[in-house]
């Protein structure tokens, strides 16, 4: 049976290897830009359970508190999600201009296309 405490952790994995599964086993682009936005989701996900403490608050110095948690991962998380954001406006982005270009988000025909050319 699962340790009640590491459900996060299992949560973080299933994510992980779906989101690499949709990436390795899908040719739509789109569908490989969410793929990649589960992963990373799993990621995050994973992080903020590292910096989790139990008992420890918010680092706030006072006599009442001894016992403190790490306010880096969440700060370095913030920051992530919105490079991922940024990274995924820009893949989508480009995922328009090769449907501009190829008349296709398949990646198959894309490159069944350029093997032609």
């Amino acid at each position: 049976m699962i340790e009640p405490g590491l459900y996060n952790y299992w949560i973080a994995m299933i994510l992980m290897m779906t989101g690499f599964f949709v990436v390795i086993s899908r040719g739509n682009l789109v569908k490989k830009i969410v793929g990649l936005n589960i992963f990373q989701t799993s990621v995050f996900i994973l992080y903020i359970s590292f910096s989790k403490v139990d008992g420890a608050t918010a680092p706030i110095l006072d006599d009442r508190f001894t016992s403190y948690g790490n306010p880096l991962p969440h700060v370095l998380i913030l920051t992530a999600i919105v490079v991922g954001v940024a990274t995924s406006a820009l893949g989508l982005a480009l995922v328009v201009r090769i449907r501009e270009a190829y008349g296709t988000i398949e990646e198959d025909e894309i490159l069944e296309q350029d093997s032609a050319s």
